[in-house]
């Protein structure tokens, strides 16, 4: 997940406006006196630079809501461990069933810290796509061929 982050922040920081910068010629190159043509023309531009800048990030979404599960997962195979552990020693050691428990919760611990600490990433990214890609909509539709 953290790769995926980093990976998305190093595009946001310089690859997209690269690629705003070229659909912005894209566009000057491509305009012509047709409203049809135009609009088609926008809304492809538009279209590829929304793929690109959206990358990934459903990705990012998907891995924070199943690291949890995964710590899940990971405390209930510790306390069949610690189960196993009372067949064999029996229910007299309160010590070895205590640190069997406190064991069997760190994946819970490490799956909720690490989707938690994507969430405000994860959020920051996919809010600076939608703005990155109004401001581009914004600029493609008040240029005209008058602008050139």
């Amino acid at each position: 997940m953290w790769a995926l982050i980093v990976e998305r922040l190093w595009y946001f920081a310089t690859h997209l406006p690269r690629e705003m910068h070229n659909a912005r010629q894209q566009w000057i190159s491509g305009l012509t006196d047709g409203s049809w043509a135009a609009s088609s023309l926008r809304r492809l531009i538009l279209s590829e630079v929304n793929l690109s800048a959206r990358q990934n990030l459903r990705l990012i979404q998907t891995l924070m809501q199943v690291l949890p599960l995964l710590g899940l997962l990971g405390t209930v195979w510790g306390m069949v461990q610690v189960f196993e552990m009372l067949t064999v020693f029996g229910t007299g050691n309160a010590r070895l069933m205590a640190s069997g428990i406190s064991r069997a919760t760190i994946p819970t611990m490490a799956g909720l810290v690490a989707a938690l600490s994507g969430l405000y990433f994860s959020v920051s990214l996919r809010v600076r796509a939608k703005r990155k890609l109004e401001e581009l909509g914004d600029e493609l539709s008040t240029r005209t061929e008058f602008d050139v």
